[in-house]
């Protein structure tokens, strides 16, 4: 399910200084080749409209689906109904019994998946384009044929209760991102009812609902229908009038909301408290215009000046100058209806709610009051160019847009005539926009505080004076479906000849200086990305210094000898060009994605930031501020908090377990960051990866002029040898956080290095075992039981035996079933030889997920930065689907013996250990109990 827009992680985010100067350059995106979206347009005598968008240089397609209902048509009393129905759409047909879809998708190496808006709820497949008739004819089975019965609908709805407790429950800000934005900001239209529902309101709805809904809403001509990929017009035409045209659309007429907000006169302000809420938060809201307002291009652009990027107005005065914010974001969702635009922050540990209101509202005035600069005004319009010709790469990311376009905006073309209107606002546009939206006596203020005895906040609940649209259907019209026997049910189409995929061949050489330098060209869309990968990561940390590495990173973005923070952050953003950076386990890196006309500029700041970073005194304490903020937050979520220990659980106090900390992030100084990047920053220790819209050559003339002067040091680079794995498997581990909505369940085990023979074996077996949503710990989690919303199974690259993590969030009172699903599925992994079409099927997926990560500038970059550094040449991209395909079922069996052994997995459950404690000892004497406040990472033993 979709969930609001806000990027609020709260996890280490980079920062920057504040500087008014900066070099004039010409970075005029008007010149920026945004390819347009330019369909077929057919429209069928039942109603239903497709659009076609044709692209023969990739070897996959996408089909969207998009019905004209959301979460403001839920019925009365049944808020959360919409995207209810939207996972029963993925259940039976009169032809396709349950996950037949994903044997369609999944299973061939595609996927699937729907989200749920307020205006529009979107359903979308991507497969191999030989495919194409299968998914089809199984869109057309599900827009006509749905079976809704009993079974499956208590089986979803117990699945979107899990969700609700993951995503909303047990997440420090989830009741105030999905459930108070929308509660505090109507009184009347229906927008004011949480698209996720309620516990009490899902619990509430029955069987005969379900099929009103349906009967309502999914129909033909309240659909679009949107082919994006390789595929042959003509025999797309035979298919839909094959599948779609014998569709009918019932008589009735479809219920539409009408309902108009009545203006809001005057403020509104809230304090709630909530449980788990490490930081405080504070949030503003005003009316925000719709779709068919002439007001969006420059609200877009106003929006992106506020928060967007490390150089812009909250982030620079909130979080940088003030440091009053550990991060700053927006609510921006463009509705059909007027809705709400809210900004968000969060306040830095021990900073006053009120002075952070105070600064919010003092920048939004200033907003209001004083017009933009033209440099802010030409950034903001590079951002919003440059990312939608990024999310333009694919099949998919096309398909979205369109149909994004014609749900809300009417018109196919309406996505593109918003990009060429951006081209053309001013300042005095932003400035009247701002007062517009941003009024404050429109205004609706929430403080988000943490629960504590005694205090009284607000309640903010749904209006009891929301309008609902009534489905007023006679139920004796209403169809009535049962799968059809086995022996009579249609079969999906065979697939058609394969498509093979495209992988760019990449070419190599080494600079004088020994950086070793990987170009692969991929041409049309004029993008480039490159990574700067360094062989230093968090394995290198001293025990007392977790978290160097990374922080080392982050500074370098930080300012160099030449470059300010700021000059940095503002010379990237104003090109629409992003630059990021970070250490994994075992590597530090530096990347970039721009404009292929901007690529020497960026490749300047690329090399810059590497080799010349300067580390001040005073962006140490900031960069180490925002690490210990985010862990404040990480150290309240039950996911993460499992995370950190289960590595302390396998890997001890070696490398690999060790893990930042409050402590050791305060002990980092100016000294050890430098040190540590003089000792693993070096030419002869790093490989520069270019991918795009760049020849070899080109490549290579970038690679030189940025970084051909680059020395390394006389001294020659030390040799490391690291001991990563952890002695013995220690007792389960129990972290006890009273009162959480969710518990995190974690069983891991150590598994190969990338290099290991075992690898590709182990990869396999993983994915069987938790790697995707048919996988064995879904379906005997999720889909079989309703335990979870989701349960996966993570293998990480490393240069060293890597760990295996089964995971699932869950009810309290469901871990001791939980806990004993995983090990019962890690066992059987190893004691039954995979059947053959499962395998099968597994490989599939590994491969198109591969495919599909490719067709990416940023995607190939990353796959060839990732070969790198694990000592593998790049021609392994071009044979990693006949590695994939060569494993055996004998080599899975062998290798889920040697790494999946639940005998020797770390388990660590963390949630409210009152209500499971007495079951789990039951079936587990032997268990650890920490309480979260007691829970110390600097300890091997967590105590």
């Amino acid at each position: 399910m979709k969930l609001r827009r806000l990027g609020f992680l709260a996890a280490t985010a980079a920062a920057v200084t504040f500087s008014a100067c900066q070099p004039k350059t010409d970075n005029s995106a008007a010149a920026l080749p945004i390819p347009k979206l330019e369909p077929g347009i057919r429209v069928l005598d039942n109603g239903l409209k497709i659009y076609a968008l044709r692209d023969p240089n990739t070897a996959s397609v996408s089909v969207a689906v998009c019905y004209n209902v959301g979460g403001k048509n839920d019925p009365a009393g049944r808020s959360g109904f919409a995207h209810l129905f939207e996972h029963l759409m993925f259940k039976s047909t009169v032809n396709m019994p349950p996950e037949t879809l994903d044997r369609l998708t999944e299973d061939v190496g595609g996927l699937n998946n729907a989200s749920t808006w307020d205006d529009f709820t979107y359903y979308y497949e991507t497969v191999p384009a030989n495919h194409l008739e299968r998914v089809l004819w199984a869109e057309a089975e599900r827009m006509g044929s749905l079976v809704v019965d009993e079974e499956n609908f208590q089986s979803e709805r117990a699945v979107v209760q899990e969700e609700l407790r993951q995503s909303v429950l047990s997440q420090p800000y989830g009741r105030l991102l999905s459930l108070y934005i929308s509660q505090a900001n109507f009184s009347v239209h229906p927008y004011g009812r949480p698209v996720i529902g309620s516990i009490e309101n899902l619990s509430a709805a029955v069987l005969d609902d379900v099929k009103a809904f349906h009967a309502a809403y999914y129909r033909p001509d309240n659909a679009i229908l949107v082919v994006s990929g390789n595929f042959d017009q003509r025999q797309l035409d035979d298919w839909i009038e094959k599948y779609f045209a014998p569709l009918v659309s019932p008589k009735w007429s479809i219920p539409q909301v009408t309902t108009v907000e009545p203006p809001r006169t005057q403020p509104k302000s809230f304090t709630v408290y909530a449980p788990n809420v490490p930081l405080p938060a504070i949030l503003m809201s005003w009316p925000s215009p719709a779709a068919d307002s002439s007001d969006i291009a420059a609200w877009s652009a106003l929006d992106a000046i506020l928060q967007r990027g490390q150089s812009s107005r909250l982030y620079q005065s909130l979080v940088y100058e003030k440091q009053i914010a550990a991060e700053v974001g927006s609510s921006f969702e463009i509705r059909r209806n007027p809705g709400e635009y809210s900004l968000l922050a969060i306040l830095s540990d021990g900073k006053s709610v009120d002075d952070g209101v105070a600064a919010l509202r003092a920048e939004i005035a200033k907003l209001r009051d004083n017009p933009v600069s033209a440099e802010e005004l030409e950034e903001a319009r590079n951002e919003l160019l440059v990312e939608a010709l990024r999310n333009r790469e694919t099949s998919e990311g096309r398909a979205f847009e369109l149909a994004r376009s014609v749900i809300l905006f009417g018109a196919p073309s309406a996505s593109d005539q918003l990009l060429d209107k951006l081209q053309s606002i001013t300042a005095d546009d932003i400035r009247r926009v701002a007062r517009d939206i941003l009024d404050e006596s429109r205004s609706v203020t929430i403080r988000y505080l943490p629960e504590t005895p005694g205090a009284k906040g607000d309640v903010i609940v749904d209006s009891q004076t929301i309008e609902t649209v009534k489905i007023d259907i006679p139920a004796s019209e209403i169809p009535t479906r049962a799968q059809a026997p086995e022996n009579q049910r249609q079969s999906p189409p065979a697939p058609g000849p394969a498509v093979a995929a495209k992988v760019p061949a990449a070419v190599e050489k080494t600079l004088s200086n020994g950086l070793r330098v990987i170009v692969a060209t991929r041409p049309g869309l004029p993008l480039i990305a490159a990574d700067l990968c360094v062989s230093a990561g968090s394995a290198l940390d001293p025990k007392e210094l977790a978290g160097l590495a990374a922080l080392t990173a982050n500074l370098t973005t930080r300012g160099t000898t030449t470059r300010s923070a700021t000059d940095i952050a503002r010379e990237v953003e104003i090109l629409g060009a992003a630059l990021g950076a970070g250490a994994t386990a075992d590597s530090s890196s530096v990347s970039i994605s721009t404009r292929s006309d901007k690529a020497s500029e960026l490749f300047a700041i690329l090399a810059d930031v590497t080799r010349n970073p300067v580390f001040q005194e005073e962006e140490l304490e900031r960069a180490r501020q925002e690490a210990l903020d985010g862990l404040i937050v990480l150290l309240r979520q039950p996911s993460s908090v499992g995370e950190f220990a289960l590595a302390r659980r396998l890997f001890a106090d070696g490398p690999y377990g060790r893990t930042p900390s409050p402590r050791s992030v305060s002990a980092i100084t100016r000294e050890n960051a430098t040190s540590f990047h003089a000792d693993w920053w070096r030419p002869d220790n790093a490989i520069l990866v270019i991918a795009g819209d760049v020849t070899p050559e080109a490549g290579f003339k970038l690679a030189e002029e940025a970084f051909g002067s680059w020395v390394a040091p006389e001294k020659p680079l030390t040799k490391v040898s690291l001991q990563t794995e952890g002695k013995e498997r220690p007792v389960p581990l129990v972290i006890d956080i009273p009162e959480i909505g969710q518990a995190a369940v974690l069983m891991g085990c150590v598994g190969p290095s990338r290099s290991n023979p075992d690898w590709f074996a182990a990869w396999v077996a993983n994915n069987v075992l938790g790697g995707g949503y048919s996988a064995r710990l879904n379906q005997e989690i999720r889909i079989k039981r309703g335990l979870s919303y989701g349960a996966n199974s993570q293998f990480a690259q490393r240069k060293q035996p890597a760990p295996i993590i089964a995971g699932a969030q869950t009810r309290n009172d469901a871990v001791p079933q939980v806990a004993e699903l995983m090990a019962d599925a890690m066992k059987q992994l190893g004691a039954q030889t995979v059947p053959e079409s499962e395998l099968t099927n597994r490989k599939a997926v590994l491969i198109g997920a591969f495919g599909r990560s490719v067709e990416t500038t940023g995607g190939l970059a990353g796959r060839l930065s990732a070969l790198a550094q694990f000592g593998l040449p790049s021609a392994k991209l071009q044979t990693y689907a006949d590695d994939i395909a060569a494993v055996t079922a004998e080599q899975v069996a062998a290798a889920a013996k040697t790494y999946f052994d639940p005998a020797n997995a770390a388990l660590v459950i963390v949630g409210d250990a009152s209500v499971f404690d007495s079951e789990l000892k039951a079936k587990r004497p032997k268990i650890e109990r920490i309480r979260i406040d007691q829970f110390n990472l600097d300890s091997p033993t967590l105590k």
